[in-house]
């Protein structure tokens, strides 16, 4: 019997160990995606325009990709996807950003990518699963500074606007041919239970503990949606 109870205490406190390295890697990828929008947007004239920020449907950040990926296809990077409801911000939901033909575009050790839904269409295309950029939903080069009439135009053509920064530079860029798929295991151990994806992005689950993220993008993209 006491062998039995120090096998169950083991196990008990090895699953415990398990939890709390889960929970420690995914605050840091939380943490890399709101150190990556102060960065980014804390300069105005290099950053996302005021005027598609503050109209901004969802906000996908997915900081570090590892370098040489592009080139090979694998699976590069792994991001964080807030969308906006009446209420404020949802909490997030972890992604996988793969494929493309785009390596020699941005390559390099340390890339950040920045991903905006501009409309309601891009918001439902965040929704499901394994999606392909510029075939699913019609996406573009981002502009960059507060070029309002730019901002516009290019907002009314594409579903989603894509940026990569490396190097410290921040730029536009053209993520068609990449694939986003929904990482429903990390995101469910950020819950601590399985959610629908569309249930947290329309705000019905509380947010866990991820406030430093989505405070950046309050402070950066606003707060409720706008009607």
């Amino acid at each position: 019997m006491k062998k039995l109870l120090a096998i169950l205490l083991v196990a008990s406190c090895g699953l415990a160990a398990r939890a709390a390295d889960d929970q420690g890697r995914l605050d840091g990828r939380l943490d890399a995606a709101r150190s990556v929008i102060d960065s980014i947007m804390s300069v105005p004239d290099k950053a996302v325009p005021d005027g598609i920020a503050r109209h901004a449907k969802c906000i996908a950040v997915v900081p570090g990709v590892v370098k040489g990926a592009f080139i090979v296809g694998a699976e590069y990077g792994q991001g964080v996807v807030t969308c906006r409801t009446e209420h404020g911000w949802s909490g997030p939901v972890f992604i996988r950003l793969a494929g493309g033909s785009f390596g020699f575009q941005i390559g390099g050790q340390g890339t950040d990518l920045v991903l905006v839904a501009t409309n309601r269409k891009g918001f439902e295309d965040l929704l499901h699963d394994k999606f392909k950029v510029g075939a699913d939903a019609s996406a573009a080069a981002g502009p960059v500074g507060r070029d309002a009439q730019a901002s516009t135009d290019i907002s009314m053509r594409a579903e989603m606007l894509t940026w990569s920064r490396s190097r410290g530079v921040f730029a536009g860029i053209d993520l068609n041919g990449a694939t986003v798929s929904q990482n429903t295991a990390d995101t469910d151990a950020l819950y601590g239970a399985p959610h629908h994806f569309d249930a947290i992005l329309h705000g019905e689950v509380p947010p866990p503990q991820a406030e430093g993220f989505l405070h950046a993008v309050r402070q950066y993209f606003g707060e409720a949606e706008m009607r």
